[in-house]
């Protein structure tokens, strides 16, 4: 069952962030993901929300934590982390 995982992001150095991306995007890839949202506008109608909305697809739960824990993600994470104020949620799709 298909798996989302769903990120939403406030930049605090789009420097640092842009590195992130650049090697998170190639990861997303290389582990079966695919981007379903990246960054675009957004409508905020409940609650606190971000300037970045990201969604992304992936086969199942367990290729999407493989992602996740990989070693290309966690490296970008080293650049993305500091560099932003993130929630990170993954939720199975119906």
């Amino acid at each position: 069952m298909a798996v989302y995982a769903i990120v939403r992001v406030d930049v605090h150095d789009s420097e640092e962030y842009a590195r992130y991306a650049a090697i998170a995007g190639r990861a997303v890839e290389d582990h079966g993901g695919e981007f379903l949202a990246r960054g675009g506008p957004c409508e905020h109608l409940e609650g606190t929300g971000r300037a970045r909305n990201v969604i992304i697809r992936f086969p199942d739960m367990e290729t999407a934590r493989t992602f996740y824990h990989s070693a290309d993600y966690q490296k970008a994470l080293s650049y993305g982390l500091p560099a932003s104020t993130r929630d990170y949620t993954l939720v199975e799709g119906v």
